[in-house]
């Protein structure tokens, strides 16, 4: 028989968490949460995670799985369930960042693997999550986008498509569960001090060439990002739903 579900203190399903924003908001929501599952493509990473959640004494399960496989998706989903009790709370958070490269010379199977990740990924997250949410009535999502979801960069083609995707998957989600009690939002971190803004930074040769620019506000921390998505996925968050929510320190602001 599946564990019981705990209202208070909901069971939480993370993808990407083995990455620093995956990291940091796998252990915010271990302070809230009864279980916490790490799921990467990284078995190491996942695992690393996991052993840090249980540091805070919170249940922790670590899966290796790739998210844009249907299937992959679908049997982390059943197990989660099974080991540790119906989920609650959900952070589709996976995603990778391609290359930098201006849109005419922009890799073609760069662009196939970001929407196969990064839009698919998250639609088959929310496909399964949802499956299980609806009959029960009850749960949180939270979608990490990202300010590329509501402005251009010029040289992340693939990326700044993808993003723009998930916060559209955000919304269709978002009413498809009104007039219950789900809700589906989106985070959107602007560039924030982890690996893969080390990586644009390096393909850039300059500080983020399209990312960041002179007197913009300084690179947040996975921790900022962490915190919106607890927020989100609280009851203090009842009413909101099909939000995008910036956490960049006011850089799109002007």
């Amino acid at each position: 028989m599946s564990p019981s579900a705990d209202v208070d203190r909901p069971v939480a399903l993370v993808t990407g968490g083995g990455g620093d924003i995956g990291r940091a908001i796998a252990l915010r929501l271990a302070e809230s949460c009864s279980a916490v599952a790490i799921v990467d493509i990284d078995e190491t990473a996942a695992a690393r995670t996991a052993g840090l959640v249980e540091n805070k004494s919170c249940k922790a399960m670590a899966l290796a799985a790739d998210v844009s496989s249907a299937m992959e998706t679908a049997g982390f989903v059943d197990a989660v369930e099974a080991r540790l009790g119906p989920i609650g709370v959900f952070a589709n958070n996976a995603g990778i960042e391609g290359v930098v490269a201006p849109l005419h010379v922009y890799p073609d199977e760069t662009f196939d693997r970001l929407l196969q990740v990064n839009v698919k990924g998250v639609f088959l997250g929310l496909k399964h999550v949802l499956a299980r949410m609806i009959p029960r009535g009850r749960g949180a999502i939270v979608n990490t986008a990202s300010t590329s979801a509501i402005r251009g960069r010029a040289n992340l083609a693939g990326y700044v498509a993808s993003k723009h995707a998930v916060l559209g998957l955000t919304r269709t989600a978002a009413l498809e569960v009104v007039g219950t009690q789900i809700r589906v939002n989106a985070v959107l971190p602007g560039p924030t001090e982890s690996r893969m803004i080390r990586e644009l930074d390096r393909q850039s040769n300059a500080t983020s060439d399209g990312l960041r620019r002179a007197g913009s506000a300084p690179l947040g921390r996975p921790e900022d990002v962490a915190e919106a998505v607890a927020f989100l996925a609280s009851d203090a968050a009842a009413h909101v739903n099909g939000a995008a929510w910036v956490v960049d320190g006011g850089m799109t602001v002007g």
